[in-house]
């Protein structure tokens, strides 16, 4: 009985424990919430030592391009002043490299 009085006695009072033990959950649902996000949105190329390109939202108004050239990546976006003045493109075709590196293009 002795015994077992001690070890409740022994209780330690430190209010700091259940603010590290918080932080320490904070940490881990952090680092769970980037793994998802990673996997969810396919951006793990970006961790990558490859060179990459990619195109969001293709053949609309708003698509961008990003691209990865070693440590730099880049991010090419149609500007206010392109989409205010109406000037716009358009598909006309499609080109292929082979693998001997020719270019042929294909008009639509």
């Amino acid at each position: 009985m002795r015994k077992n009085n001690r070890l409740l006695l022994q209780g330690d009072d430190d209010p700091m424990q259940t603010v590290a033990n918080l932080f320490d959950v904070a940490m881990v649902f952090a680092v769970a919430l980037m793994v998802a996000l990673v996997a969810r949105y396919n951006i793990s190329e970006i961790f990558s030592k490859e060179d990459f390109t990619m195109i969001k939202n293709p053949g609309k108004d708003n698509m961008e391009i990003i691209t990865k050239e070693g440590q730099q990546i880049k991010h090419y976006a149609p500007s206010d002043n392109q989409q205010a003045s109406g000037k716009r493109g358009r598909k006309v075709g499609i080109a292929y490299q082979l693998e001997n590196g020719e270019i042929i293009y294909v008009p639509e």
